[in-house]
């Protein structure tokens, strides 16, 4: 199993157990433009107390590693936590909303989409909205200053411009939040923004 089927099966299981969560970052942006053919799975999760015996549940002793205490002394402290296959070697990383406050407002209006998994079985689940996708792309970006988070944009600005999505990304928010984030952060929005724009108009 790999990493990515890990993480699937995970996102499957907080879905029967109906306990909150948002997948965020390039897995998310899927639906929305992204396309590359590596990416990371990252989830949001909002567990309330009765949720942790029933996630680790699905995920019990000897083979995987998904204490209920871990989780809920993780969520009280803001702190990511992990469940793991110790046979496959493989993990999944959860971050609690208490870690991420800023998200609250993205955390309220996540959407439901289609998905697949590595064997092109379709599933849905919540992800965050393409504005939401973006602006969290921007601070990494930020942060990091990984060239992927730039590609992704890019890609996901001709997908919404282009009409190919019923969700577009709201550019005032993405603009005052990109503004907020510093004088460099800003450009590299306007110039994602312009060449997506040349882009769609120099095709035939």
């Amino acid at each position: 199993m790999s990493a990515i089927d890990f993480y699937i099966r995970v996102v499957k299981s907080l879905d029967e157990i109906e306990a909150p969560y948002m997948i965020v970052g390039a897995f998310a942006g899927l639906v929305f433009g992204v396309s590359r053919a590596t990416f990371d799975v990252d989830i949001l999760v909002d567990l309330q107390d009765d949720d942790f015996v029933k996630l680790s549940s699905k995920f019990p002793l000897p083979r995987y590693y998904a204490d209920p205490e871990m989780m809920r002394n993780s969520v009280q402290l803001g702190i990511m936590f992990n469940i793991i296959d110790t046979e496959e070697g493989v993990k999944a990383d959860l971050v609690p909303l208490t870690r991420e406050p800023g998200y609250d407002v993205a955390f309220e209006r996540r959407v439901r989409r289609t998905f697949s998994d590595t064997d092109g079985n379709a599933f849905d689940a919540w992800c965050a909205q393409p504005t939401d996708i973006v602006t969290g792309k921007l601070k990494a970006w930020k942060e990091g200053q990984s060239s992927k988070h730039p590609t992704d944009i890019y890609n996901m600005l001709v997908f919404s411009l282009s009409g190919f999505s019923d969700l577009k990304i709201d550019m005032d928010i993405v603009s005052k939040e990109a503004q907020n984030l510093g004088e460099r952060t800003f450009n590299l929005w306007n110039e994602l923004v312009a060449r997506a724009q040349t882009e769609i108009q120099n095709r035939p």
